[in-house]
């Protein structure tokens, strides 16, 4: 049987095909990479939030092609149940889905002006207030779920898509020296530890090349 593959661009910067590759990596799926250059058009593209067609990540895998990191998560859901990637339970697999399909589609302003930069580190970055709103909402949604939950990931014991969803806001906080109230700080922490993450960042901070409109200068 083929082995499926992942498509994803840069690991520096995007947020996408980090989302995409934490969803794999938890279904436990074995899959092969398959890296586009960051100057690609359309991976260029995705990075800097120009396409309204997103089409990295993509999932190919038993002859379904899939894109779109939401898509992406159901199949995974779907074709490896076992691994949990949605709560058991109905009322919190409703709420796991909410809080992932928002962050797809919104915090737009957050997504600006705190792009995605593994390599890079800006103590005291002045945080602009429409971010902060945004910031504010995310905070609201990892206390909610993790008052509910007791932690020490969104839903509890078991990682799910919404920790994947989440994670690449987890390394926006890092990168831009946003402080957290400890629950938060430790949820950050507990993602920022977990081994997955430790190879996608350790494998971003050995790419080459830099997309200079990403680079914030301060």
């Amino acid at each position: 049987m083929a082995k499926a593959t992942l498509t994803i661009s840069s690991k520096n910067y995007s947020s996408w095909s980090l989302r995409g590759w934490l969803l794999t990596k938890f279904s436990g799926l074995d899959f092969e990479e398959i890296v586009t250059a960051p100057d690609d058009p359309s991976a260029r593209a995705e990075i800097l939030l120009l396409s309204s067609s997103i089409l990295v990540p993509c999932l190919r895998h038993e002859g379904a092609v899939v894109w779109d990191t939401l898509a992406i998560a159901e199949y995974l859901n779907e074709v490896m149940p076992e691994a949990g990637l949605l709560p058991a339970d109905r009322i919190q697999r409703a709420h796991c889905r909410s809080i992932s399909g928002e962050i797809h589609s919104g915090f737009t302003t957050l997504r600006a002006s705190l792009p995605v930069n593994l390599k890079g580190h800006f103590p005291g970055f002045k945080i602009w207030s429409r971010a902060q709103a945004d910031i504010d909402r995310v905070w609201f949604i990892w206390r909610d779920c993790l008052e509910k939950s007791g932690g020490p990931f969104l839903f509890g014991a078991q990682r799910t898509m919404a920790d994947a969803m989440y994670a690449p806001v987890v390394t926006r906080f890092v990168t831009y020296d946003v402080k957290l109230a400890p629950p938060l700080k430790a949820y950050a922490d507990t993602i920022m530890a977990m081994p997955e993450m430790q190879e996608w960042i350790a494998a971003a901070k050995e790419e080459p090349a830099e997309i200079e409109e990403l680079e914030v200068e301060y």
